[in-house]
């Protein structure tokens, strides 16, 4: 996991398997982030090399958007592949959550959080 710049938006990147093991990685970066009086207002993960994500990742995310969120933040998830976008979308944790296909994206101004719907079709067409 690599963390970018600080300021009012921060970027992590999220590499290999988000499960049981690798959970607690991530459950300290975002207490790292979200930590002092100021968060910064939107947390975007590059989630471009992520392989696997179970439940326990999943919990650790939906974590992290009820923080932000609770603080005036947002969480946005760019670059998901399609295997995690598959899991993503049978929990639901796309409709919490929005997806966008690239950091840029994800981090543009008002860019809103409905982005999982161009995502869920890029990943329709890739089977």
């Amino acid at each position: 996991m690599d963390a970018g710049p600080g300021g009012r938006e921060r970027v992590l990147a999220l590499r290999g398997e988000l499960d049981y093991a690798s959970a607690a990685q991530l459950q300290e970066a975002a207490d790292a982030v979200l930590a002092g009086p100021q968060p910064p207002a939107l947390v975007v993960l590059d989630c471009s090399a992520l392989e696997f994500c179970d439940s326990s990742g999943i919990n650790v995310l939906i974590g992290m958007h009820q923080r932000l969120e609770a603080r005036g933040g947002v969480l946005r998830l760019a670059g998901v592949p399609g295997s995690v976008t598959r899991v993503f979308t049978l929990t639901g944790l796309d409709q919490v959550i929005g997806l966008y296909g690239t950091v840029a994206d994800a981090s543009a101004p008002a860019a809103g959080d409905h982005g999982s719907s161009a995502i869920r079709a890029a990943s329709e067409r890739q089977r």
